[in-house]
């Protein structure tokens, strides 16, 4: 069983690159994010054709998640992160899929920090903290997989000085990213390749990914029934390099079916 996630950075404006990648790659589950298109614009007709039933919750112009499977309709048990009712944007859509509950996962990305986006940020991961207990604690496999808008270390990161104020990797951000694994989640692409560089995302400027210069920032976090299924994992780097692409790279994972 393959499960990707992939930030598409506009499905609509991208669903080329989406298409080609999906055709030669065959993941059985995709977990969107960065729609930016309202729940009517959203491609079904499109995924569909290629062998997937979606799930999404939509946005226009921001945000919006999705998942979706070529192994049965995802059947959708949450479309929104439980502990703000005022909160509105669409970063959070949760489904049992082949017997595992799988969320699809946008966190805030919190710039300029300090200031009123950076606490919002730490407060939504302090959410998800919450929620995932929860889940945990029913017993269900569970994978929590997305752009999570957070550099766990230096170590997933280029050596560099000039994202010293960036809410990515702030002393903050990473302690939030802490507790939510605390000792019951695996990060699984660190669990696979513990020593190695991983990047998930290259930004659009100052040639970052001519040079390089990336970061991981997309992440599947397994609850501890699944990690002895998990056998393989990476980074489809080279769909990055191609034209119009969104500035993340499809991650992804297998695990072996019971």
């Amino acid at each position: 069983m393959k499960i990707a996630t992939f930030n598409i950075n506009g499905i609509n404006r991208r669903l080329g690159n989406l298409t080609a990648w999906v055709k030669e790659s065959h993941p059985d589950i995709v977990c969107l994010q960065e729609l930016k298109a309202a729940d009517e614009a959203f491609p079904e007709g499109d995924l569909k054709k290629l062998g997937y039933d979606c799930a999404w919750v939509g946005q226009p112009s921001w945000n919006g998640v999705a998942i979706l499977s070529r192994l049965g309709e995802p059947v959708v048990t949450r479309t929104s992160l439980p502990g703000d009712p005022a909160d509105t944007h669409a970063r959070y859509i949760e489904a049992a899929v082949a017997g595992i509950l799988i969320a699809s996962i946008y966190a805030p990305n919190g710039n300029p920090q300090p200031g009123p986006k950076f606490t919002y940020k730490l407060a939504w991961l302090e959410r998800l903290r919450k929620h995932a207990t929860a889940l945990r604690k029913t017993g269900a496999p569970v994978i929590l997989a997305g752009d999570f808008n957070v550099v766990p270390t230096d170590f997933d990161i280029y050596p560099t000085k000039s994202m010293d104020d960036n809410a990515l990797i702030q002393p903050e951000s990473r302690a939030a990213f802490r507790r939510l694994i605390g000792r019951t989640w695996t990060d699984a692409l660190r669990h696979l390749y513990p020593d190695e560089k991983i990047y998930t995302f290259w930004d659009y400027k100052r040639l970052r990914w001519q040079r390089d210069a990336g970061m991981r920032l997309d992440h599947f976090l397994l609850s501890r029934n699944l990690v002895d299924r998990l056998a393989d994992g990476g980074v489809d780097r080279d769909v990055r390099g191609r034209e119009g692409a969104s500035d993340h790279a499809p991650a992804w994972i297998r695990l072996r079916r019971v």
